[in-house]
């Protein structure tokens, strides 16, 4: 009877110690450098004084479900949606030109846990496919083209939780990525192409750094 009530009791405080389960929800800005996309709008059809930085604002919006395998370690699923648009007069003045391209990054998340009362900190990555969609749209043609891959990428991850209820934290975190993207095409396979110093196809491998803020619940465990 002892062993079965030291058992139950090591259950029950290792349950308070430290969660089960996170839910969590962000949105934040990455600053992402996609160099091939940069050259094919600068050299075809961006102004001089409307030409593509080397990194330029993406938004991106995530959730996120974990498992603490013990209080030191959480694996999760992370699925952002990350959103980036261009937008200008093309060089000649003939019309406007848009550029939307939008990135669906699920990756397998692995974080190593530092906890104290109200809060803690993880340090972390995770790797997954990537799903590209670009829209190029020339309104002076009245044209509008749409193209998609398939990637993978990985990312590195800091971010803090600190303590605003009961199982209820504020989130910000600090994340770079790499993204193989590949080469997107269109339904009858064509691809994005331009002529500087040859014949060039556009890919959109990605590097970005970012940082987002957010909310998270714990399941299972107590501040």
């Amino acid at each position: 009877m002892k062993k079965i009530l030291l058992l139950s009791s090591i259950l029950f405080f290792t349950k308070i110690l430290f969660p089960q389960t996170e839910l969590k929800a962000t949105m934040g800005v990455n600053f992402i450098s996609v160099a091939s996309m940069q050259d094919y709008v600068n050299q075809t059809y961006a102004p001089y004084d409307a030409q593509l930085n080397t990194f330029n604002a993406a938004v991106m919006f995530s959730v996120e479900g974990g498992y603490y395998l013990n209080s030191k370690f959480e694996m999760g699923i992370e699925i952002p949606y990350q959103i980036y648009s261009y937008t200008t007069i093309e060089k000649t003045g003939a019309g406007q030109y848009d550029l939307s391209y939008d990135e669906l990054m699920p990756s397998v998340m692995a974080y190593y846990v530092l906890s104290g009362t109200g809060y803690n900190f993880k340090f972390g990555g995770g790797v997954g496919p990537r799903f590209v969609f670009v829209t190029e749209e020339k309104k002076w043609q009245g044209t509008s083209e749409d193209y998609s891959s398939i990637g993978f990428g990985g990312l590195l991850r800091i971010e803090a939780n600190t303590s605003l209820a009961d199982n209820i934290f504020a989130n910000i975190g600090l994340d770079l990525r790499y993204d193989v993207n590949g080469e997107p095409e269109d339904d009858n396979g064509g691809k994005l192409e331009y002529n500087y110093q040859g014949i060039k196809t556009v890919n959109f491998n990605t590097f970005s750094a970012g940082v987002k803020l957010g909310i998270s619940y714990l399941i299972g465990g107590s501040n």
